[in-house]
């Protein structure tokens, strides 16, 4: 684990981060590396432990296939940084892997509506250069035939860039190595943000200590809305449970896919359900049937989701899934942007100073490394200078002007 200290180091940074997990640790590690920053930068972590967060908690995946253009920028930028990781993150001797598994994503549609979105949203990520194949039922029982397909109008399958990987080693990489060129990592919960007009000039922690700032950035995942408040703010975001299964499968399809190698995507039912091999075993999960929000401590499995909801709908999907058994489940926490399922980055015209970096609903992994430059970028240049990341700023939370994303799992 990376080292953190106790007490910050001096009494004033450039750039303080509230929140280590994966998005803090990246927009630190983008800036630390930056050519043109200069400035010193603090990432404040309330439990280094990380055993309740979004990030160690995640399915740890990636795809391209949503169904706003800037999220599938965003996630083939993230592919792109996955493939590179061991060169740009390892050294001669020291080679990290982030573990890949290019299984790729399958949504299913049963109903005209879901049809009609598959070809919405096929559309948009053709458009932005996503590899990604719409097929008929009679292709789609071709490609994995366990699936039983006389339900099914369309599929759509991302033939690359899309998979699972390691979360924790993303995350811990990020940390490490930004630390190692500069930036400080401590432990410590921020209970307060002192604002003069537009900006916030400190920041108060539950020690006693008080820490002046250049820029203020609020990765603060589930909890991020109690951060916004600190400084006058509002957003729209609140933590929403999510159990995720593993199980075990009495005959396991795995290798039967004449696409891929035999590998087997996740796929995402109709009913939105999802199933992805998990090493010998099989992970799945969908929203509960009431999705409301959770007490930010509240980590208790909904272990009647699988009974009632999640089993008999895949052996429905496949008879290969009929007979299972549970070994594992865990619940974790979306910060979900009720508003428009959709991240939030950058200042807010009221605190120019203060930058969201928030309410990702679920995909904050995959957008980790687009958020880090982006923001990287807004606080050393004042603008973006590769992917333009405006249409997802906070501008749109004060005016509630939608950004949809429909594609969430």
């Amino acid at each position: 684990m990376t080292k953190m200290t106790q007490r910050p180091a001096r009494s004033s940074y450039d750039v303080v981060i509230i929140g280590g997990a994966v998005i803090g640790a990246s927009v630190a590690w983008h800036l630390a590396t930056s050519p043109d920053f200069t400035g010193t930068v603090l990432v404040i972590e309330r439990d280094p432990s990380f055993k309740t967060s979004s990030t160690a908690l995640s399915s740890s995946s990636i795809r391209v296939q949503f169904s706003h253009a800037t999220n599938v920028a965003m996630s083939l930028h993230a592919g792109q940084v996955i493939a590179d990781w061991p060169e740009v993150m390892g050294s001669e001797t020291d080679k990290p892997s982030l573990g890949y598994h290019p299984g790729g994503y399958l949504f299913l549609a049963e109903t005209p509506a879901q049809e009609a979105e598959l070809r919405a949203n096929h559309a948009v990520q053709r458009a932005v250069g996503a590899d990604v194949s719409l097929w008929s039922p009679e292709e789609l029982g071709a490609a994995f035939p366990h699936l039983h397909t006389t339900d099914i109008r369309l599929a759509s399958y991302g033939h690359s860039g899309e998979g699972w990987f390691d979360s924790a080693m993303m995350m811990q990489g990020y940390r490490a190595r930004a630390r190692d060129h500069g930036a400080e990592l401590l432990t410590g919960e921020v209970t307060g943000l002192t604002r003069t007009g537009h900006r916030i000039t400190h920041v108060a922690l539950a020690s006693g200590e008080t820490i002046a700032a250049g820029h203020v950035v609020n990765a603060s995942g589930p909890r991020a809305a109690l951060t916004a408040r600190m400084a006058g703010l509002h957003i729209p975001v609140e933590p929403r449970k999510r159990t995720s299964f593993v199980f075990d499968c009495a005959q396991s399809p795995e290798g039967s896919a004449t696409v891929n190698a035999g590998r087997l995507p996740l796929m995402i039912d109709p009913s939105g359900i999802y199933v992805r091999p998990e090493g010998r075993y099989f992970l799945t999960g969908c929203a509960p049937p009431v999705d409301t929000a959770a007490d930010f401590d509240d980590f208790e499995p909904r272990h009647q989701d699988f009974e009632e909801i999640i089993w008999p709908a895949l052996a429905a999907r496949s008879t290969a899934f009929e007979a299972l058994k549970v070994v594992n489940c865990w619940a974790g926490h979306y910060a979900m942007n009720t508003l428009d399922h959709n991240l939030v980055v950058g200042p807010s015209e009221e605190v120019e100073n203060f930058h969201f970096a928030n309410g990702f609903s679920g995909h904050g992994l995959q957008q980790a490394p687009a958020v880090g430059r982006g923001l990287a970028e807004l606080i050393t240049h004042g603008r973006y200078t590769t992917l333009d990341l405006a249409p997802m700023g906070y501008a749109r939370i004060a005016a509630a002007a939608r950004q949809l994303e429909t594609a969430v799992i």
